[in-house]
């Protein structure tokens, strides 16, 4: 008879108790095979497989469930030399907002503005299977550089000084996507029922390459729109970026380090890594306020901490008992294209947890820099 393996050692920074449905899927985790370490992110929510805002440690083992199918998601950040008074007015935020339909798709490129290729460094970089490579060469390309759905967003914010910021969330859109689902039908169960591939098998060498490739298409992906609404705003008001000021991370990887004398493979799945003094973003939702952070090396929690406030109702619930005057309400001090404000409702503020309650809860995991508060909110429709 086999033995059952031994539970993993579980760290947990959240606001007040967590569902038996989430309390289920942890625990699912600590018993899962080379599972070595858990920290539970005060974002955490409930998800497929895995939830989003873990953090778990491998010896040996990957499992491409405990990072996503939106690999590389992430963020940007960026200040503009110039107050944030410059919207101030309903005329320069339709201004905006009419400019970024015009320069960020929200799906896919028109023939008109989509790129003959994609950027050298992805382009010349192979996936692991021809299938993959079609995807790349069809939706890859015209998907690269667009903003997506759900809580993807593009914001202008305003920090203390005044200043003028702008952050873009996106991800690896369809790529991603692609790529998990081809590992996943190649990989083996567990006991607990989660997929792995061994990290020093051909299969597991195949995911690894494969994911780095879309955290790198992610990246220069965020990067393009971040300086296609920079080019924007510059047409728009004659005010320039400022490159220096620049901010990136993703929340959805898997990488080799070193934690508690050993080599693991640390997946993170809605978190940041917060190494000593590493630079972060950890947004809030539509209307709410985020941080630029630097992380504390907080090694009980894998030096990691929550990539934004976490859902607390899911999409349909939200749906359900959030009437449209209500996100009229929360989002009073923030332009946002009202035409879709019914379609809007599940990224209501009040559809995720309290961000400063959020952060209190991981003033260990991380220091606050830069205090962001929104001023213009565009989603992809």
């Amino acid at each position: 008879m086999n033995s059952l393996p031994a539970k993993a050692p579980i760290r947990q920074w959240h606001p007040g108790p967590i569902t038996a449905e989430i309390s289920q899927a942890l625990e699912r985790l600590t018993q899962t095979e080379d599972v070595r370490y858990v920290a539970v992110m005060p974002n955490v929510h409930l998800a497929k497989e895995v939830c989003t805002g873990t953090v778990l440690a491998t010896a040996r083992r990957i499992y491409p469930q405990a990072v996503g199918n939106d690999i590389g998601c992430g963020m940007a950040a960026l200040a503009f030399d110039s107050q944030a008074d410059l919207l101030a007015c309903e005329q320069a935020a339709a201004r905006v907002l009419a400019g970024l339909y015009r320069t960020v798709p929200s799906l896919r490129h028109s023939r008109r503005t989509m790129l003959e290729r994609l950027p050298e460094e992805l382009a010349l970089l192979e996936l692991s299977h021809h299938r993959l490579e079609k995807e790349k060469n069809r939706d890859g390309r015209v998907q690269f550089a667009t903003l997506g759905r759900g809580n993807h967003f593009i914001e202008f914010q305003v920090d203390e000084q005044g200043v003028l910021w702008l952050m873009v969330h996106s991800g690896s859109r369809a790529m991603g996507q692609a790529i998990a689902d081809h590992h996943l039908a190649g990989a083996q169960p567990t006991s607990t029922g989660l997929l792995f591939l061994d990290a020093d098998s051909g299969e597991g060498q195949a995911y690894l390459a494969d994911l780095d490739w879309a955290c790198r298409y992610a990246d220069a992906s965020r990067r393009t729109m971040v300086s296609a609404v920079a080019s924007l705003m510059k047409d728009l008001f004659g005010v320039s970026a400022n490159p220096e000021s620049g901010v990136y991370c993703n929340h959805n990887h898997v990488r080799q380090e070193t934690h508690f004398g050993e080599t693991l493979w640390v997946h993170r799945k809605g978190a940041i890594s917060a190494l000593l003094d590493e630079p972060g973003i950890i947004p809030g939702s539509m209307g709410t306020v985020s941080y630029l952070v630097a992380g504390r090396g907080c090694t009980a929690a894998l030096c990691s901490s929550s990539h934004g406030a976490g859902r607390q109702m899911s999409r349909a619930q939200a749906f359900k008992s959030i009437p449209t005057r209500e996100l009229y309400r929360q989002m009073r001090e923030v332009w946002f294209d009202h035409r879709f404000a019914e379609k809007l409702r599940d990224e209501a503020p009040s559809a995720y947890k309290d961000i400063q309650e959020v952060m209190r809860c991981q003033r260990e995991l991380t220091r606050i820099i830069r205090k962001l508060q929104p001023i213009l909110c565009f989603k992809g429709i």
